[in-house]
């Protein structure tokens, strides 16, 4: 029996690249990476460091494979997310964020 899997990857920003497979049933994760050949492709790539989930819920390489999964090959990120909302809070600036975009004529700031 064949299953029908969606593989996708995004190598940056707003750039998605997506292969459909049919695999054998009792396919994993790894041998489905290596079917598709993704590696020859996307050198930087490592099966031993590499982050995937099926459908938004991270999993191991080693995961069984079922009907119509999407299988998503995570980046790392750059920047902490933490640290990214604080520099783009000091660069709009107080007066530009948050409870204080909104002001009423007279009113107090942030309400």
């Amino acid at each position: 029996m064949l299953l029908k899997i969606s593989l996708v990857y995004s190598p940056a920003p707003r750039q998605v690249r997506e292969w459909v497979l049919e695999v054998a049933a009792g396919t994993s994760i790894a041998q489905t990476l290596a079917q598709c050949r993704i590696f020859e492709e996307f050198p930087e790539l490592q099966i031993g460091r590499l982050s995937v989930g099926v459908w938004g819920r991270k999993t191991t390489p080693g995961h069984l494979l079922h009907d119509k999964d999407r299988v998503e090959i995570y980046r790392g990120l750059r920047v902490d997310p933490k640290v990214a909302r604080r520099e783009r809070f000091n660069r709009q600036g107080v007066k530009r964020a948050g409870l204080f975009a909104k002001r009423r004529d007279g009113g107090k700031a942030g309400y």
